[in-house]
């Protein structure tokens, strides 16, 4: 499509689970990319419609609920809320921000379900699927784990293997278990509704392979020609599940439609949505803008049905699959829909050496940033745009997150502004001084100009990292200068070529506060406040006299907050220790041993005795030398317990004993019993006692 054919924009972010928290990895996949999309655009005056919403079907949803003792609707409702207002709170400007279990979206989905069906488009067909004869329940892709055939991570998802990224059918997995009993899954017959991919296999490959052959990022187009010439086969619709939305057909009771066909059918409803509630003069999560200004209920059509919608998908790299061939093969299927125009998947962004993953502990949820660090959710934002992995996975460490603040969002943006204002406030009485030219100021200002163009052609172009720092180098241009000028010192001797300087300053940081919007939102319209002027739009930005002489200042503050070592130092600490108890959670407690009968039992004789004298042994780390007060008689006991206990803290310690063991001689020292000890989870031992001091030889029984 013709830019200049392009009437309005549809931009949806992936929707995601409402299973649990969502790390600053998807922030960098997909959210934060689309929003500096959506900003940009509608800066440039664009009629834009931004949407997301809340995945909140599919099995991870039941599956979290069983996790947390609790219902799905519970597991919905309490993540939804999470994810939307840690959206809210890091500037992302949805217009609306919408739920998959609102009535509208079950509607809109089971409409799309019928027309397919009604074209014949679908087709019927009884396969064997995972049953689990313990649950009496068919197993849906997410209920089954097992051994991924491609990395052989053990967890790998019936649909997917989050280790590498791998779409899945939950036949591919080696040794599945069923999540609901921690059987082995049995196949049975079901019938289910199947979209028959290979159909559309020459429609896909001119739509893709030739159409956006150039213009497609590599790692998306790559992973699509692999798809395609691997050859596609067909795909059900449909699971066998309670949770979901229904199947609109007689004989389909218990069956709901998959949730890759009803997920992405939720940017659909959002859009509903969102002009049902213009129309209703609801404005629920709106962004104010003149396109939606007597929007009629209907009108939702023209972002979804007009050819001239550009429609683009924002996603990480996992959800390529479902977004560039999936979904649109549903879309091209029901002559309804437009496609999309481009889908900017990103790679993935690793943590501090590891790939990021919140069950294992490895990650930085939103609300855990959001908490630590209020205020500086611009912080988080450059931090991330400054690292996308856009074409290959990147990583994210405290100390790089603590040096683009301190050693550029400080130093170089924050620092620039910061002695601009206040040397004007020093010298003008706040206002923009008179300027007269010189040869080297025009050519700083034409710096503005070319910033501003790099900065559209790198977002229009999905290169987002590229257009950050196109930014950011206009505000080290600007801090150069004044480096260079030192008007600080000139205006002992200069008061008019310092008032041309600080005028060229003023210039650059009025432009800096329009064309970092789409970056930094917060600190755009902290910006303008201190330079006290309007709301610009992108057309606007490039000017060299963008606020006139003469014009009164506002109050000047720190842009940014130096963050100090003790801070990221504590942030590190907390991932470590979050990691390991997430380590031990997931750690299984050791199975019982075969069972034994009574009579075995009685044979052991357990005591309770104190132990009187404790003593390392030479040349060797876990072995200490005890005599214990059995309460029969004195005898000594080796016991493994060095790396545990200091000898010292063990005297007049009562402990279990058993005191029938045979004698065995360990280093040479024989052993006369056993002392019982508790092992934890991360193999602490603690010693078994009774709560209040008892008589020694008192009988455990």
């Amino acid at each position: 499509m013709n830019t200049s054919q392009v009437k309005r924009y549809t931009i949806t972010a992936a929707l995601p689970y409402a299973n649990g928290s969502k790390h600053i990895g998807h922030l960098a996949g997909a959210y934060i990319p689309a929003d500096v999309y959506a900003r940009y655009l509608r800066l440039n005056g664009k009629d834009v419609v931004f949407v997301c919403g809340s995945d909140e079907h599919g099995t991870a949803i039941p599956n979290q609920a069983i996790k947390e003792n609790t219902t799905p609707q519970a597991i919905i409702d309490k993540y939804h809320t999470q994810i939307r207002d840690c959206f809210a709170q890091l500037g992302l400007s949805f217009d609306i921000y919408h739920r998959t279990s609102e009535p509208i979206h079950h509607q809109t989905s089971q409409e799309f379900f019928l027309n397919l069906f009604n074209k014949g488009l679908l087709e019927e067909e009884v396969s064997d699927q995972y049953y689990d004869e313990e649950a009496k329940a068919f197993l849906a892709d997410r209920f089954i784990i097992g051994t991924c055939p491609k990395c052989a991570n053990p967890k790998a998802y019936g649909d997917q293997c989050e280790n590498c990224g791998t779409s899945l059918s939950p036949k591919d997995l080696i040794n599945p278990k069923s999540t609901l009993s921690g059987n082995a899954p049995v196949l049975k017959s079901t019938n289910h509704w199947y979209l028959p991919l290979q159909n559309y296999e020459p429609w896909l490959r001119e739509w893709i392979l030739e159409s956006h052959k150039n213009d497609w990022k590599i790692n998306v187009y790559g992973q699509c020609k692999s798809w395609i010439d691997a050859g596609l086969q067909s795909r059900a619709m449909t699971r066998d599940l309670d949770w979901g939305i229904k199947v609109p057909l007689a004989g389909a009771e218990g069956k709901v439609l998959y949730v890759w066909f009803d997920a992405p059918i939720g940017y659909i409803s959002a859009t509903r949505a969102l002009f049902s509630e213009l129309s209703q003069g609801q404005r629920k999560f709106a962004t104010p803008q003149s396109s939606f200004e007597g929007a009629k209920e209907e009108d939702w059509m023209k972002y979804w049905q007009d050819d001239e919608t550009k429609l683009v998908h924002f996603i990480g790299k996992d959800n390529i699959v479902f977004h560039c061939i999936i979904f649109p093969i549903m879309l091209h299927a029901s002559q309804q829909f437009i496609v999309p125009q481009n889908v900017p998947a990103n790679e993935f962004m690793n943590l501090e050496g590891d790939k990021m993953s919140t069950s294992r502990g490895w990650s930085i949820e939103m609300h855990e940033y959001l908490a630590g660090f209020p205020g500086k959710a611009d912080v988080l934002r450059y931090a991330l745009l400054a690292n996308l992995p856009e074409t290959k996975d990147s990583e994210f460490t405290w100390k790089d997150f603590q040096a683009k603040n301190n050693n550029e969002l400080v130093a170089i943006f924050g620092n620039f502004i910061n002695r601009a204002l206040v040397l004007t406030q020093k010298y003008f009485e706040n206002r923009v001084p008179k300027r007269v030219l010189l040869p080297e100021d025009e050519v700083v200002l034409s710096a503005i100009e070319a910033s501003k163009k790099a900065i559209s052609d790198s977002i229009e172009a999905y290169r987002f990292r590229e257009a950050t720092a196109s930014m950011i180098n206009l505000a080290r241009v600007g801090n150069k200068y004044l480096a260079e000028t030192e008007p600080w010192k000139l205006a002992k001797t200069n008061l008019e070529r310092v008032g041309t300087i600080l005028n060229i300053a003023l210039q650059i940081g009025a432009n800096l506060s329009v064309l970092c919007e789409p970056f930094l939102p917060y600190t755009a319209k902290k910006l303008r406040e201190m330079l006290s002027i309007q709301d610009l739009k992108w057309v606007d930005a490039g000017a060299v006299e963008l606020i006139q002489e003469g014009h009164l200042l506002g109050e000047s503050a720190l842009l940014f907050e130096k963050i100090e070592d003790s801070v990221i130092e504590n942030q590190i600490q907390k991932l470590m220790e979050k990691k390991k108890s997430m380590e031990l959670e997931n750690t299984p407690i050791e199975p019982s041993k075969p069972a034994i009968s009574f009579d075995d039992f009685s044979t052991m004789d357990i005591r309770i005795g104190t132990i009187i004298e404790a003593e390392s042994v030479t040349k060797s780390k876990k072995l200490l030398k005890l005599l214990v007060d059995t309460g029969i008689d004195k005898r000594t006991v080796m016991s493994g317990i060095a790396e545990h206990f200091k000898p010292t803290d063990l005297i007049n310690q009562q402990v279990t004993i058993l005191v029938n063991l045979a004698p065995r001689k360990i280093m040479g020292i024989e052993s006369q019993g056993m002392i019982l000890m508790a092992s934890s989870k991360e193999g602490k031992l603690r010693l078994l006692k009774p709560h209040e001091i008892v008589e020694n030889g008192s009988k455990v029984s």
